[in-house]
C-alpha cells in the first residue's frame, strides 16, 4: 500500500511517482483559504479534472437503483473477510488488474479493521461495504484503473465530510491517490470523526475561513476567467521563473552566479528577488557596492535611486484602452500594449506575468483603480524592457534591476513583484534603517543587517564612494544616542512637517509667539517627520480703545523672523508662472520634475528637502480645497503660481526654518476697508501650512480675509471696541533694549 507523508511545499502534490522515489502520496486537509491556497487549488482542480475525481458537496447515498444492481451482481451477503472482499471487487470491477485489485482490497480491508478497532460492529462494517462498493463503481471508477501508475490520480473534496466518506478516502489514499480535503465543517467538527488526528494532515498556515458562498464552482469560474484572458496571449511561455529557490545562502553575492551554475532544468529561468535592510559594515559599504556593480556591469543593469519616476502624461496616453465592464475585458485589452517583437519568448513571459499580477490584485480594487495600476505597470515595463531584455535569450545571465534607498509606493511595490516574474534579478537595498520603508510581496527574501548608512544614491563610480572613518562612525552612533527620543534635536534634524492650529486664549499669544515650537502643546515627532503647533489668529478691535497700548502690543511681537504687512493687496495678481501653471498639474497632482526643470522656476537654489516641503504643502492646499473654487474655477492654477513666486524675504525664512525651533512669523495689519485678494488669501493659507505663525490685526472688525476660504479657517478674537482709520506707525526693526524702546515709545518713534 501507499503511505501518506508530509510535503515540503504544495508543489510536491504535482510530482509523479518516480520523483517521489517510493510509494508515497499526500492526504491533506485545508481548514481555510489564502492567496497561496487559491493559486494551488486552481492547479490542483485542473489536475483532478483531467485525472481524478472532484466532489463538491457530499457523496450521495446509494439510490434504490444502485442497490438493486449491486445485489443483482454480488448478492446481499457480507463477510468480514479479505478473500471475500477480493472476490467481490474482481467481479464488481472486472477491468481492474490483479495488482490493483489486491492493493485496493488490502486498503479497504485495513479501513474495516480500523473501524473494528474503534468499536464498530460488523453490521456497521457491512453498511460501509455497501456504500464503498456503490461509490467506487458510480463515482471513482474513472481513477480505479489508474491507481498505482506513474501519474498519481487526484481527489478534490469540498463539503461536510462524513465518517464513511473519510474512511473511503483513506482507503483510496492507501491505494495510490493524492487527496485534498477542503474542510468545510471546521477543525473541531472534523476531529470528532478523526479524534486521533491521523487520517489526514492539516495544512499549517495562516488561513481565512472559507467564504459562505465558496464552492468548487468558484475555482472553476476562476479557471475559466483565467483561460479566457490567457487566450489573448498568442504564445504561451515555455519557461517559468524559479525565484530564489536556487539560492544557497541569503546573500546578494548570490546574484553574481551565472545562470548555468544556478540550475540546469530547461523549464525554468533562475532569478532572484531580494531586499537588504541595513548594511553589514558601514565603513566598507560604498566600496562593497562598487565591487558588486563591477561584477555585474557586463550584464544589462538598471539602477534606480529612491523611487521610479511616475509615468508622464505622454507615456500614459500611449497606452491604448477603452472602457471595460469586466476584469477579463480589461486585461485582454491592455495586454495587447505589450509588444517586444525582437524577442517573442520574452514578450510571452511579460504578458503572462502581467495577467497574473493583475489577477492577483483584482479583489479589493474596483475596475477604475485596477485600470490605473495596470496602466502604471505597462508604462514602466515599456520604459525598461528594451534595456533589460534586448540582448537576453534563455541560458544567458539575467539582467539586474536595483532599487536603491527606496521610498514607499504601492504601485512601485506592485511593479517590483511583477518584475520578479520575469527573467530579471531584482534587488532592493535600503541602507538607512531609519527610513520608513517595508515591502511584503510573494517570493521576496529579506536580508536584515544591524548597521545603518545614510546614502541617497548607488555608488557605481569610484568618485561617488565615501568611506567613513571609525571616529566618524562613532560620532554618528553618539549622535543617535543624543538625538533619538531624548527631546534634544540636531539643527534641521527633521525634513518633513505637518501643522496643527493652536486654539488659545488671546492673552497666551504673546507668550507662545516667542516660544520654540518643541515646547508648545501638541508638538510631536515620528521618524523623519514632525508635527508643529502654529498660531493662525485674527484679532478684532482695540482693547480698552487704547491705541497707544494697541500698537505697543503689536511692537512686542516683531522679531527678526517677523514680516509686517500693512499694504493690500500685497501679492500681484499676475506673474510669469501663471500662464505655465496648467502644464504643472496633471490629474490634480503636481508635476514636480517638470516644475523643477523649467527655466522660470525660482526656488531651484533651495535645499531639496525645503523644495519638497513647499511642493507637499502646495499639493495639500489643492487636495484639501481650502480655497474656494479649487478644481472648479481654475483656482488650483492660481495656487501654484502664487506659491511659486513668493517674495525673496519669505523664501529665505522658509529655507532658514528649523521645525523644532522658533518658526517664522507674519503680522498683517488691516486698518482700512481693503480686503485680501485671492492671491493674498492663497499666500496666507500656504504659509500657514508651511508652519508660519500668522496674526491678522483688524481694529475695524471687518471681514477682510474670509472671502476666499472655503470654511472657517482662522481663530478669531474680539478684544475691544472697533476703531476706524487708524494710522499704522512706522515700526522699526526689533527692539532688544527695553530702555531704548521706552524712550522711543515716548517720542512716538515706532
Amino acid at each position: 500500500m501507499f503511505k501518506s507523508i508530509n510535503l515540503l511545499s504544495l508543489d510536491d502534490f504535482f510530482m509523479d511517482t518516480k520523483s517521489r522515489k517510493g510509494n508515497f502520496v499526500f492526504f491533506y486537509r485545508f481548514n481555510g483559504i489564502s492567496d497561496e491556497i487559491s493559486e494551488f487549488l486552481k492547479k490542483y482542480y485542473e489536475n483532478a479534472r483531467k485525472n481524478g475525481v472532484i466532489i463538491d458537496g457530499r457523496l450521495q447515498n446509494p439510490t434504490p437503483e444502485n442497490l438493486s444492481y449491486l445485489y443483482e451482481m454480488l448478492g446481499s451477503d457480507f463477510k468480514y473477510d479479505i478473500d471475500f472482499l477480493n472476490q467481490k471487487l474482481k467481479k464488481w470491477l472486472p477491468r481492474i488488474s490483479e495488482k490493483q485489485c489486491n492493493t485496493l482490497c488490502e486498503a479497504i480491508f485495513s479501513t474495516f479493521t480500523d473501524m473494528i478497532n474503534n468499536g464498530k460492529t460488523e453490521g456497521i462494517i457491512a453498511n460501509a461495504y455497501i456504500k464503498y462498493m456503490c461509490w467506487l463503481y458510480y463515482k471513482f471508477e474513472r481513477i480505479i484503473y489508474s491507481l498505482g501508475s506513474t501519474q498519481i490520480p487526484k481527489i478534490l473534496y469540498f463539503g461536510e465530510i462524513s465518517n464513511y466518506e473519510l474512511q473511503l478516502l483513506v482507503a483510496l489514499s492507501r491505494t495510490g491517490a493524492d487527496i485534498v480535503l477542503l474542510n468545510k465543517i471546521g477543525e473541531s467538527e472534523y476531529l470528532k470523526i478523526d479524534n486521533k488526528n491521523i487520517l489526514s494532515t492539516p495544512y499549517q498556515a495562516e488561513l481565512l475561513p472559507f467564504p459562505p458562498d465558496f464552492t468548487l464552482k468558484t475555482i472553476q469560474n476562476m479557471l475559466a476567467k483565467q483561460q479566457n484572458i490567457m487566450s489573448a496571449i498568442t504564445n504561451e511561455p515555455n519557461i517559468k521563473p524559479c525565484t530564489n529557490a536556487w539560492l544557497q545562502t541569503p546573500n546578494i553575492s548570490e546574484i553574481l552566479k551565472t545562470h548555468k551554475i544556478r540550475g540546469n532544468n530547461t523549464n525554468f529561468f533562475y532569478n532572484s528577488f531580494i531586499i537588504q535592510y541595513g548594511v553589514e559594515d558601514p565603513l566598507t559599504f560604498s566600496s562593497d557596492m562598487l565591487n558588486f556593480y563591477n561584477n555585474i556591469k557586463n550584464r544589462p543593469c538598471i539602477i534606480v535611486n529612491n523611487s521610479i519616476d511616475l509615468p508622464s502624461a505622454d507615456e500614459i496616453n500611449k497606452i491604448k484602452r477603452t472602457s471595460c465592464q469586466t476584469t477579463e475585458q480589461l486585461i485582454s485589452q491592455l495586454v495587447k500594449n505589450i509588444n517586444f517583437s525582437s524577442n517573442i519568448q520574452v514578450e510571452s513571459i511579460i504578458k503572462k506575468a502581467f495577467v497574473d499580477t493583475i489577477l492577483s490584485i483584482e479583489n479589493g480594487n474596483n475596475l477604475q483603480r485596477l485600470t490605473n495600476k495596470a496602466v502604471y505597470l505597462l508604462c514602466w515595463i515599456s520604459k525598461y524592457q528594451k534595456e533589460l531584455f534586448q540582448k537576453w535569450s534563455f541560458g544567458c545571465d539575467l539582467p539586474v534591476f536595483i532599487l536603491f534607498n527606496p521610498t514607499k509606493n504601492n504601485n512601485e511595490e506592485l511593479f517590483l513583484s511583477f518584475l520578479s516574474m520575469l527573467p530579471v534579478d531584482v534587488l532592493i537595498i535600503l541602507p538607512d534603517l531609519k527610513k520608513d520603508f517595508c515591502i511584503s510581496v510573494k517570493n521576496l527574501i529579506e536580508i536584515n543587517c544591524s548597521e545603518t548608512v545614510c546614502m541617497n544614491s548607488f555608488p557605481f563610480e569610484p568618485s561617488q564612494i565615501t568611506i567613513s572613518t571609525a571616529a566618524y562612525q562613532a560620532e554618528r552612533e553618539m549622535d543617535s544616542l543624543l538625538y533619538e527620543d531624548t527631546g534634544i534635536y540636531r539643527n534641521h534634524q527633521y525634513k518633513k512637517a505637518n501643522i496643527i492650529t493652536l486654539q488659545t486664549m488671546y492673552e497666551e499669544i504673546e507668550m507662545l509667539w516667542s516660544q520654540e515650537i518643541k515646547y508648545r502643546t501638541g508638538f510631536s515627532t515620528d521618524n523623519d517627520s514632525v508635527c508643529i503647533p502654529v498660531i493662525f489668529s485674527k484679532i478684532c478691535g482695540v482693547k480698552n480703545s487704547n491705541v497707544t497700548d494697541y500698537w505697543t502690543s503689536i511692537k512686542k511681537l516683531i522679531t527678526p523672523d517677523t514680516i509686517v504687512i500693512k499694504e493690500f493687496p500685497y501679492i500681484p495678481a499676475f506673474n510669469n508662472i501663471k500662464q505655465l501653471a496648467p502644464q504643472f498639474l496633471y490629474n490634480g497632482k503636481l508635476q514636480v520634475n517638470k516644475i523643477k526643470s523649467h527655466k522660470d522656476y525660482q526656488y531651484i537654489m533651495l535645499k531639496d528637502d525645503v523644495q519638497q516641503h513647499i511642493f507637499d504643502k502646495i499639493q495639500l492646499l489643492i487636495d484639501e480645497k481650502i480655497i474656494k473654487g479649487t478644481h472648479q474655477n481654475g483656482v488650483e492654477y492660481s495656487i501654484i503660481s502664487t506659491a511659486l513666486t513668493l517674495d525673496k524675504s519669505i523664501i529665505r525664512l522658509i529655507q532658514k526654518f528649523d521645525f523644532t525651533k522658533l518658526n517664522p512669523k507674519i503680522i498683517f495689519i488691516l486698518t482700512g476697508e481693503k480686503i485680501f485678494s485671492l492671491e493674498d488669501t492663497i499666500a496666507c493659507a500656504f504659509l500657514h501650512l508651511i508652519g508660519f505663525d500668522i496674526i491678522f490685526f483688524v481694529p475695524t472688525g471687518y471681514q477682510c480675509i474670509e472671502q476666499y476660504f472655503s470654511k472657517k479657517f482662522v481663530n478669531e478674537y474680539q478684544i475691544g471696541d472697533y476703531m476706524y482709520d487708524l494710522q499704522v506707525p512706522k515700526f522699526k526693526d526689533t527692539n532688544n533694549n527695553q530702555n531704548n524702546f521706552l524712550s522711543r515709545f515716548f517720542k512716538r518713534s515706532f
